[in-house]
């Protein structure tokens, strides 16, 4: 009985079987069947395609700018003649040799003249040591060359008063050391001749192989001339009396403390045309202008930081 019953189910299913088979069955893969989607896809992975190879040949972004270039060297001034030397330097020709030797080299950084004379007019009133340890406490930031004339400040004025004439001799002596020191030697040769520049308290004159020499009786104190350069290099008139042509102003002390500016023994070889400072050559021209420095034997070192005002001078109290 139950084997009857057991062939009839299995009948009844196996009956049922095409029935069960009949029914539709979703496949996740079914949606491709329909056309419409086929389509879509296509269209997705053409995009999708499309997309990455734009991405991978896209251009490169364009490289920044050139840097602009950078500015030319200036070429050095043309030569001068030999006059236009001589009025250069006939204003400073018969000053003592270690102060001419200071203020051609100083001629040199002439913008930082005007800042110097109005620093010196300031301290005026400081003199000796006085002078020499307020240019260390004030840190100031000047070439030694114009440190070396803060206890010049007559001369300073002089030089600030006057830029473009600054500016011309300093290139002169850059570029011109040579024919500058010669034109020198030529007007102090005239106003020897005609009687003007003598030996006196002040100054021994010498000429040594054909070069004329003013040189301080005592090297500690410097005196600045004061002269006009249209009489003293021209034969007098008749009857003038030559002797007060020159005159001289009060001692400036040169003391230790001023040596790391060049004041331990400046002079000129003139017939090498050359300027020594501590026995070593300046060696300053157009081309290492930018970025000379003198071998001093005592050389003035700055403070780390700027420059201060420690020591007021009169006119600001």
């Amino acid at each position: 009985m139950r084997s009857a019953e057991y062939r009839v189910s299995t009948n009844d299913v196996a009956e049922d079987r095409p029935r069960l088979a009949t029914r539709p069955k979703f496949h996740r893969d079914s949606i491709c069947t329909i056309p419409f989607s086929k389509l879509l896809l296509l269209l997705w992975f053409i995009a999708l395609f499309t997309f990455q190879a734009t991405a991978q040949n896209a251009p490169p972004p364009p490289p920044p700018p050139p840097a602009p270039p950078a500015a030319p060297e200036p070429a050095p001034p043309g030569p001068l003649t030999e006059k236009q030397l001589e009025n250069l330097v006939s204003r400073v020709a018969l000053y003592p040799d270690p102060l001419l030797a200071q203020i051609l080299t100083a001629c040199t950084y002439g913008n930082e003249i005007p800042e110097a004379a109005a620093w010196a007019d300031e301290h005026s009133n400081l003199k000796g040591e006085a002078l020499a340890n307020a240019i260390r406490e004030d840190n100031l930031q000047w070439d030694p060359s114009v440190l070396a004339l803060l206890p010049f400040p007559s001369v300073l004025d002089m030089m600030a008063k006057d830029p473009a004439w600054i500016e011309q001799l300093g290139n002169a002596v850059l570029v011109q050391r040579g024919e500058v020191m010669d034109a020198v030697q030529r007007l102090r040769k005239q106003a020897r001749k005609y009687g003007y520049l003598q030996t006196n308290p002040y100054c021994n004159v010498i000429e040594t192989d054909g070069y004329v020499e003013i040189l301080p009786v005592n090297p500690a104190y410097i005196y600045v001339p004061y002269y006009d350069p249209f009489v003293v290099f021209g034969p007098p008139a008749p009857g003038f009396f030559v002797g007060g042509a020159i005159r001289w102003g009060p001692a400036v002390i040169i003391t230790a403390g001023f040596f790391p500016f060049g004041w331990v023994h400046p002079y000129f070889l003139w017939g090498a045309h050359t300027i020594y400072f501590d026995r070593t050559p300046w060696s300053r021209v157009w081309v290492n202008r930018g970025y000379y420095v003198h071998p001093y034997a005592h050389p003035w070192v700055w403070r780390a930081g700027p420059r201060v005002e420690v020591h007021p001078g009169p006119h600001r109290r």
